[in-house]
């Protein structure tokens, strides 16, 4: 049996712990309890998509910022009902809730500090968008035009595809295809971008 404090103590990979995805400024004006109906499928959906996106973003950016982590179906569907920047529980892009049973998906809204000062001095965002599509094993991005931040979310058969709000808007990259900039001048877009360090670590058996 789960109490919140000991969810929230739950290590999802070297440097995430489940109650940084557990805060929610929706929940606490509205009151809304952000607590999983499923904790041990949220925390395995947490773990793989913490141990396999976010832990190589935070190894080579340094600190990543956590703007909206696990939101419960409760506290999803009155974002969406009350027009709070949540989509629909049944949305098939929804990345936030991660113990729906037959819907395998674990996301986030993410700011990368480190890329967010460049963009601040107008860095384009799709440098960022194909670091993040040559480095990383994602399902889905989309960007938006506060700092830079964008939704990141791990299937375990990843779709592969980039949208973004921010000029030029709309579909970067669709399911299945190609990108349109071959890896070479993807490469020259973030050439100075820090190394790759994407270390596959080992189970923390937490």
């Amino acid at each position: 049996m789960w109490s919140l404090e000991t969810l929230g103590r739950a290590r999802l990979s070297r440097y995430f712990y489940m109650r940084e995805f557990l805060y929610s400024e929706i929940g606490n004006v509205h009151r809304i309890p952000n607590i999983p109906e499923r904790p041990d499928l949220a925390l395995r959906r947490g773990r793989a998509f913490c141990t396999e996106l976010l832990d190589p973003l935070e190894e080579t950016f340094g600190r990543v910022a956590i703007r909206s982590g696990y939101r419960s179906p409760e506290l999803n569907r009155f974002g969406n009902e009350n027009r709070l920047n949540c989509a629909r529980n049944d949305h098939p892009l929804e990345c936030h809730i991660w113990d729906i049973a037959a819907v395998p998906v674990a996301g986030a809204s993410l700011v990368i500090p480190w890329f967010a000062d460049h963009y601040a001095a107008g860095r384009d965002w799709r440098d960022l968008a194909w670091w993040l599509h040559d480095h990383i094993d994602y399902s889905e991005i989309w960007f938006f035009p506060k700092l830079c931040a964008f939704n990141l979310s791990w299937r375990p058969n990843p779709r592969k595809t980039i949208s973004s709000y921010i000029a030029p808007r709309g579909l970067l990259l669709r399911r299945g295809t190609d990108p349109a900039e071959r890896r070479a001048e993807r490469e020259a877009r973030y050439a100075d971008f820090p190394p790759f360090r994407g270390l596959r670590l080992p189970d923390t058996g937490q």
